[in-house]
C-alpha cells in the first residue's frame, strides 16, 4: 500500500528552505570559482558588441570582473538552483501533483537558458543600437566596463526570468490555481504589472524597459494558450 504524504509544518518548511538555500549558495560559490578560470575568454566575448570600453576609477575593472564572475557562476550553478527550487515547491504539492515537478523542472531550466540566449543575441543588440544611436559628433559614447557588464548581466538574467512566465502560468493552471478564463479577465492588470516588472529588472531607460516588456506581453499570451492546453479536464469543461 502506498504511503500517504505526511503534512509538513511551517518550521519544517523554514528548515527545508534554509538547507536548500545553503546548498545553492555553496554550489554558486564553487561554480563562480570555476568560472573565474575562463574569465578572460568570456570577457573578450562579452565585449564584442561594443569593442573597447573604458574605466574611470581604479576599482571599475575589478568590479566588472567580479560581476561577470558572479553572473557566470549563477549560470553554471543554475541546474542545481532550479533543482532545489522545485524540490522545495514539491513540499507544498499534493501527492498526485508532485509528478509534475519531473516535467516542469527540466523545462524551467530550458526556458531560462532560451530566454538568456534570446536576450543576448536579439534584445541586447537592439537595445545597444537604439541607445548608441543618440551619439553625435559632439556627444561620443564612452562606455565604462562596469556599467556595460552590469547592463549585459541585467538584460541576460532578465531575459531568462521572463521566459519562465509561460511555464509558471502553465504550472499554476495544471494544479488548478489559475484558469485560462481568469488569465484573460486579468489581462489589463497583467499588462500594468508587466511594465512595472520590466522597469524593475531592466537598466533604467525607457528603451530597455520597452524591449523587455514586449516579449513579456507575448509570453503572457503564450502562457494563456499553454494554460488552456494543460488545464485539468474539469477546468476545461467549465470554459
Amino acid at each position: 500500500m502506498r504511503k500517504k504524504k505526511s503534512p509538513v509544518s511551517f518550521f519544517d518548511h523554514l528548515a527545508e528552505l534554509r538547507s536548500r538555500f545553503l546548498q545553492c549558495l555553496l554550489g554558486f560559490v564553487l561554480c563562480s570559482c570555476v568560472f573565474y578560470s575562463f574569465i578572460d575568454a568570456v570577457f573578450d566575448f562579452i565585449l564584442k558588441p561594443v569593442g573597447t570600453v573604458i574605466f574611470t576609477s581604479p576599482s571599475d575593472a575589478f568590479v566588472a570582473r567580479m560581476t561577470l564572475t558572479l553572473i557566470g557562476g549563477f549560470f553554471l550553478s543554475l541546474p542545481l538552483i532550479i533543482y532545489h527550487i522545485w524540490k522545495f515547491i514539491a513540499l507544498g504539492l499534493r501527492e498526485k501533483e508532485i509528478r509534475y515537478v519531473v516535467i516542469y523542472g527540466p523545462l524551467s531550466f530550458f526556458c531560462f537558458i532560451s530566454g538568456a540566449v534570446f536576450s543576448y543575441f536579439a534584445l541586447l543588440p537592439t537595445a545597444l543600437k537604439f541607445l548608441l544611436g543618440f551619439a553625435t559628433k559632439n556627444v561620443l559614447p564612452m562606455i565604462t566596463v562596469e556599467k556595460y557588464i552590469s547592463f549585459v548581466g541585467t538584460m541576460v538574467v532578465a531575459g531568462g526570468v521572463t521566459f519562465e512566465l509561460p511555464l509558471i502560468i502553465a504550472f499554476l493552471a495544471r494544479i488548478g490555481i489559475a484558469t485560462p478564463e481568469f488569465l484573460r479577465q486579468k489581462r489589463r492588470f497583467a499588462i500594468v504589472i508587466i511594465f512595472i516588472v520590466s522597469a524593475i529588472i531592466t537598466p533604467p531607460d525607457a528603451a530597455s524597459q520597452l524591449i523587455m516588456a514586449v516579449p513579456l506581453l507575448v509570453l503572457y499570451e503564450v502562457g494563456i494558450i499553454m494554460a488552456k492546453m494543460v488545464s485539468p479536464p474539469l477546468a476545461k469543461a467549465n470554459h
